[in-house]
Parts: C-alpha cells; structure tokens; sequence
C-alpha cells in the first residue's frame, strides 16, 4: 500500500534483502533527490546504527531516508498479531523509540529533520475514518496510540568546495543604505557572489542611488540591478530568486537591520552541513532601540510558535528577512508555493512550509537586531498580521491535519 502512494517520477522495490544488505541504488539520471524509504525494515534489524551508516557512505547531501516505524509502545499489540499470524511480514523484533531513532541517527551521520505519527484510527467507518485518524494524530496523549511513525533523515554531509552566493536585496525607499549595504559586505574566501539589488517604486532616488554605486563599484563581486514590476518584499524575492544564478541563494534586507557583516555566519553554516535551510533569529540578543516595537516582538514570538507546531520544527524568528538556502531547492519550493497559494506579504512563510514539509533540516543563526539609520519600515502589522495567521491556519488544515 505504500509503494503504491508514493508519488515520484521513478520508483524502485529493492525487496526485503534491503534489511540485510541496505542496497544503495543509484537515482535516475537527472533527479535532483533520491529518498530511500525503509518500511518496516528498522523493527526486523538488529543492527540499525551499522545498517544506517553502511547507507550514509552512499547518501549525497540531497537525498534523505525514511523510515516507517511500528509505535513501541504497542509492541505488545504487534507481538499478539505476530503469534496469531495476522500481521504479514518479518517479525518484529526491534521497537525503536524516538529518542532511540534520534541518537542512532546522530551516530550514524544523520539528523532526524521529521517525525509524525500514522495510523491513530486504521479503520473506514464509512468514510469518516481519515479525517478521525488526522484528527487524533494532533491530540496530546491520543497520538501516542498511533500504530506507527514516519521520520525523514538528513545525512549530514559537508560541502567540498565553497559554493557561489546569490544575495538578493529587496530595496523601497532605501537610497541612503545601498552603499552601506555593499560596502558592509566582507569578502568570502574564494566565493563567486553576486548581489542582485530589487528596486520596488522608490520615491526617494533609490534606484537612481542603485546605478550609481553599481557604476562606481570596482571590486570583486557582480552586482546587478531589477525594477519590480509588482509590490511587496516577497515579490522581490521572487524576481531576485528567480534571475540568481549561483549555488545558493540568501536574502539581505536594505534597511541593513540585520548587520551585512553576519551574513557569512550562514553560508558557513550550510557550508558545515548544520542544516540545508539557515534561517535568521533576531529574538536571541537584545534588539537595539525602536528596531522592533513591543507588539512586533509579541507577535513574531506567536507566529514563531505557531510555526514550529504546525510544521513540528522548532523555529525561533519565523519573521526574520534573512535566510539562505540552494537555489535547486528554491525550485521546488515553487512547486510547492504553486499548490499552496502566493500571498505571503513577507515571503518567509513560504521558505519555511516547505523547508519543514520537504525535511531539509533548519538551522537558526542568531542576529544582532540594530535600529535603522535611514527610512522607515514597510510593516503593517495588523494587516500583515492577519494575514499570516491565514497562513497558520492554512498551515494547520494542509499540513498538520493533513
């Protein structure tokens, strides 16, 4: 039956030779991930941590291993249909708690990036089954019933070499921080940058300010320049994404709120393999002056929370500008966005939905928060606000009670 959902352009049975040997096939030529689903298999084997890191040596970074695991502590359950010989298959053996399957995965080189509970009501009940099973999958305590978990594993794997950088800065009446920006910016050790500046309708001369540093910058990085047609910063992510064409991709807002000089902290974050998305978090240290008012802090710690329990990560800052991540996975998540709906006025929420739903591992890099110098900010907090928590509650039904 799982085989049979799995939704993917190529699919392979390896069989159940898998649990001795762990066969690491090869993914179709051109497929940008390979996921390797272990069904079952984790509850018939006796050496897990070897089975794992005989897999792990054959992982590239994208790929990710998936395993469908019996609920431990229903173990009696399982023993019972095993003597009855109602439940098919190899015989369960080994239950692997979360807290097993996490270290296991440390020690094996791996990160458990998801986990979510299946099967809590297995029964049709006239049609009504499904939406009882996603509905007890979310209740405290009656989860812990479910016949079995999914959890995603990302192998933690280092870059080799140092990948480009694409930094998009959306720019609205920004003109006194463009060349701050730029020259804020430290050079990186044998990085190939570029840095696309996105003008969105300025009043102040920001675009004409854009054109002049570009036509006065005489250093190593590639600096280009896009009007935005339409409004609103995740727009101009959109547009900076979608013309970036280097290995990642990363955002810098002009305010320069978010010092340019961090910036790195990120790219040598992904660089480490601490995670393939880095995001943000501005909430750690002391925020400088009226940089965010009371109600914004309140309401970025709400959606922040509400974030890591619809999506089960745990986020600090869902609303920081900054985050970096590879432009192939920028590709799918615009997929991903296609189904779920562009009407994020910000552009984070829809980095990090599908950064969570497609398991690339989060990471959050503290920032230091600073006040602006130039300007004034472009949030309406209560407008913008509802706004997100259409998001949360979409979120909630296409997601978590999905």
């Amino acid at each position: 039956m799982l085989f049979a959902l799995i939704e993917h352009s190529s699919r392979t049975f390896c069989g159940a030779q898998a649990e001795v040997e762990a066969p690491i096939q090869q993914p179709a030529p051109g497929a940008d991930v390979a996921v390797y689903v272990l069904n079952g298999t984790l509850n018939s084997h006796l050496d897990i941590q070897e089975l794992l890191t005989k897999m792990r040596a054959a992982l590239r970074r994208q790929d990710r291993v998936v395993a469908v695991l019996y609920n431990p502590y229903l173990r009696w359950l399982y023993a019972a249909l095993d003597a009855a010989r109602i439940r098919r298959g190899p015989t369960a053996s080994t239950f692997v708690t979360g807290t097993d399957l996490r270290h296991l995965a440390k020690i094996a080189g791996y990160e458990l990036v998801r986990a979510r509970r299946v099967g809590a009501f297995p029964f049709v009940l006239l049609g009504l089954g499904r939406y009882l099973d996603r509905l007890l999958r979310i209740v405290p305590g009656v989860r812990n019933v479910s016949l079995a978990y999914v959890a995603v594993l990302r192998p933690i794997v280092s870059s080799s070499a140092n990948p480009s950088l694409s930094i998009v800065v959306p720019a609205r009446n920004e003109r006194d921080n463009i060349a701050p920006a730029l020259a804020r910016l430290p050079l990186h050790r044998e990085c190939e940058v570029e840095v696309i500046f996105v003008e969105g309708h300025s009043t102040d001369g920001t675009w004409e300010e854009i054109q002049r540093v570009i036509a006065d910058y005489r250093g190593p990085l590639r600096i280009r320049a896009l009007k935005q047609h339409s409004t609103g910063k995740a727009d101009a992510v959109r547009l900076g994404f979608s013309s970036a064409t280097h290995d990642l991709l990363t955002i810098l807002d002009a305010d320069l709120t978010m010092p340019p000089e961090l910036l790195w902290r990120f790219y040598d974050a992904f660089c480490a393999g601490h995670a393939d998305f880095v995001n943000g978090n501005r909430l750690l240290y002391p925020i400088e002056g009226r940089a965010m008012r009371f109600l914004n802090r309140l309401g970025n710690v709400f959606f922040a929370k509400a974030l890591s329990y619809v999506l089960d990560v745990r986020v600090g800052d869902s609303l920081c500008g900054t985050k970096l991540l590879t432009r192939s996975d920028y590709a799918r998540f615009e997929k991903w966005r296609d189904h779920f709906g562009a009407f994020d006025p910000f552009g984070d929420f829809e980095l990090l939905f599908p950064a969570a739903i497609l398991g690339l591992g989060i990471v959050d890099i503290p920032v230091a928060y600073r006040d602006r110098t130039y300007g004034s900010t472009k949030i309406r907090r209560f407008r913008d606000g509802v706004t997100l928590l259409r998001m949360v509650a979409l979120g909630f039904l296409k997601v978590k009670f999905r």
